[in-house]
């Protein structure tokens, strides 16, 4: 159970607050009694009282057993629940931010508020870490959620928040295999030169912290076997953490392909902020919700 580990070790870290933007939400909910029993943070619910109270006093009256606390901050609206919840993160009462019952775009405007936002200057992406069964370590995929169609430096930097992510999950030197539909340099085919780009800027200083290797199709990125029927040998292929995708699209299908053929679990942050954000579909399970609260927290840096 490698998802797991990770809430084990986020309940070893001290002092993380979770500031949940509109907390009125059965899942969200669940989700935060669930981490609070397994204790791995202190939580601010912004949000309409009566309504959370509703939640909370409903089905889980008599599930909080745990030493970490849990405050409810009522809010008039959406966005002030949004702006309050990012205020907290900002001004460090809070260390990680959650979505709740919001449209990811309200929760955006806050966290990219030029007053009190989560802004870094750095492009934010979404990092989704995968356990596949049957397969023995973590597959992390990359951007599922935010960027509709990076760059090359969009994609440098997309990089750069997904290793620094598998570096905090323990996955110290990760290997990188951005995603075309062929392992070669095709001039009409965008991905593939953008691949081979980020490689040498790899193999430059440009990109560090991590091994590059692409062009790369998605069998010979996870699969030693099809690297080797190919001829294609490298210390990323059929060894890849990190699967960087093309576009928004490409993700998002991996994304669900994972979730709905393979049954595979999965724990989703927005890295690139000065905080982990936990940016869920609220079709989401709490299941999930809690793998990506624990992904977040192993996430946080002090």
């Amino acid at each position: 159970m490698l998802l797991e580990t990770l809430i084990n070790k986020a309940t070893q870290l001290d002092d993380i607050t979770v500031a949940v933007a509109v907390a009125e939400d059965e899942e969200v909910i669940g989700a935060v009694i669930e981490a609070l029993n397994r204790n791995l943070a202190n939580f601010i619910l912004f949000g309409d009282n009566e309504k959370i109270n509703m939640i909370l006093n409903g089905n889980h009256k008599d599930q909080q057993k745990t030493n970490k606390s849990l405050t409810i901050v009522h809010a008039e609206s959406n966005t002030m629940a949004a702006e309050l919840a990012v205020k907290a993160v900002s001004t460090k009462e809070a260390t990680v931010l959650m979505k709740g019952n919001i449209p990811t775009s309200d929760l955006l405007k806050a966290v990219l508020n030029k007053e009190y936002g989560l802004r870094t200057g750095n492009v934010l992406s979404h990092v989704a870490v995968f356990e596949v069964p049957e397969y023995n370590r973590f597959i992390i995929v990359t951007d599922a959620g935010m960027n509709i169609s990076p760059n090359l430096e969009q994609k440098a930097q997309i990089i750069r928040n997904a290793a620094a992510i598998a570096r905090a999950i323990g996955i110290e030197y990760p290997k990188v295999a951005p995603i075309a539909a062929v392992e070669v340099v095709n001039p009409a085919m965008q991905a593939t030169i953008d691949a081979a780009s980020l490689t040498i800027m790899n193999k430059r200083g440009q990109i560090t912290g991590c091994i590059i290797d692409g062009p790369l199709a998605l069998d010979n990125a996870v699969s030693a076997l099809a690297a080797e029927h190919k001829g294609i040998h490298s210390e990323v292929a059929g060894r890849a953490d990190i699967l960087l995708v093309p576009a928004i699209e490409v993700g998002n299908v991996l994304y669900k392909s994972f979730i709905y053929f393979a049954k595979a679990k999965v724990g989703a942050v927005i890295a690139g902020a000065k905080a982990p954000i936990v940016l869920t579909s609220r079709a989401d399970s709490a299941e999930s919700k809690l793998y990506s609260l624990a992904l977040a927290i192993c996430s946080v840096t002090k």
